[in-house]
Formats: C-alpha cells, structure tokens, sequence
C-alpha cells in the first residue's frame, strides 16, 4: 500500500512538472529529459514511473479534470441551496478563473492529439462527459427544489458547454479586455437564459 501510494505520488508530481515544461516549451517540444531535469532527477529514474510519454499526456488529462473541479466545488453556501451553488458554476465557468485553470496552449496542443491517438481521444471525452455530469446533477438538484422548469438537465447542461467551449476557443483570439468581458458576459447571460433564469434575480459570487 505505501509503496503504490509513494508511486502515486511521484507520478503526480512527474505530470505537473510536464505540464510547467510543456507552458513554457509547448507539448512537442517536451521531453522526458526536460521534466527530469526539471525534478532534479535521471530520465532513467522517471521512466521507473512513467512508461512513455503518451502516459503522460494521459495523466496530464486527468490532471485538467482535477483543475476543472475546482470550479464545481464553490465557496460553501446554504445547505440544500442548489440555485446559488448553479450561480457560483456559472459565474466560474464564465470568467477568468475557469481560463486560467490551465494554459490555453497546453489544453489545445493535447486536444489536437485526440485526432491521432485513439487512447487520448477516449480519454478527452471522458472528461468533457465528467464535465457535463456534474453540471447536470446540479441542474437536476434546482430542478427538484421547484427552482427550474428547463425539460432536460442533461441536454441544458450539454448545450451551456457548446457555448463554454466555443466561448473560449474564440476569446483566446481577442487582445482587447474588454472586448473580451463584454462577450464572456454575453455568453453568461446566453446560458442564462438556456436555464430560463432572471439573472438579475439570483445571487451572483462574482
């Protein structure tokens, strides 16, 4: 037991050195010597923990998802409130906080390897799947307290993330700041309105 949680450990600590490398140096030109070197360690002895670099890069996406999770785990609220907890979700996911939770650079360089590596493309989908679960089970609680009437948590959650991700995908093209607030707060209001919500009528964490 000690030994596979000490082999955990530096695996994890193995994958956020590959992710500082890969922000500064990009994905492909990462290598297995640079995140060594960067842990102070021989390559030798980090192929002990980490086969390949496919490995990594699989670890790597499950080291997004725990980013992500962040953002579902807002400050604590009233007990049983899930409209507020809905707000603090939406209020992270359009904002800088959600951007920033990992390197733009970093995220779109291992999305495009879903289009070459069958194992990263399962694994990106089980976290954008991840993703719209939680999202939805929040949707569904507000929808059991009387708080919403949208007919699909599910298909509502699904659509507020084409919205995210196309969000994103475009902002990370805009300079301007506020260009960029004004049109991450369009989308806002946009999921908003998905969730027939008033959001001058909600509490907002921002």
């Amino acid at each position: 037991m000690g030994r596979k949680s000490l082999k955990d450990e530096r695996q994890k600590k193995i994958i956020k050195a590959f992710y500082r490398v890969a922000k500064k140096e990009g994905i492909e030109n990462t290598s297995f010597a640079k995140v060594a070197k960067v842990l102070e360690m021989p390559p030798s002895l980090l192929v002990h923990y980490v086969n390949s670099k496919e490995e990594l890069l699989l670890g790597l996406i499950d080291f997004i998802l725990e980013k992500y999770r962040a953002i579902y785990q807002p400050a604590p609220q009233r007990e049983g409130d899930a409209l507020e907890r809905l707000v603090s979700i939406l209020d992270n996911i359009f904002s800088r906080k959600w951007n920033r939770l990992i390197d733009d650079g970093v995220f779109y360089s291992c999305f495009a390897l879903v289009f070459r590596d069958p194992r990263i493309r399962t694994k990106f989908r089980e976290l954008h799947l991840v993703l719209r679960q939680w999202l939805a089970e929040t949707i569904q609680a507000c929808m059991d307290q009387g708080v919403l009437t949208v007919q699909d948590a599910t298909h509502t959650a699904d659509l507020i993330f084409v919205i995210s991700d196309g969000a994103y995908y475009y902002l990370s093209l805009i300079d301007d700041e506020a260009a960029y607030q004004e049109r991450l707060q369009a989308y806002r209001q946009e999921a908003f309105r998905l969730l027939q919500l008033d959001e001058l009528n909600v509490p907002s964490r921002e």
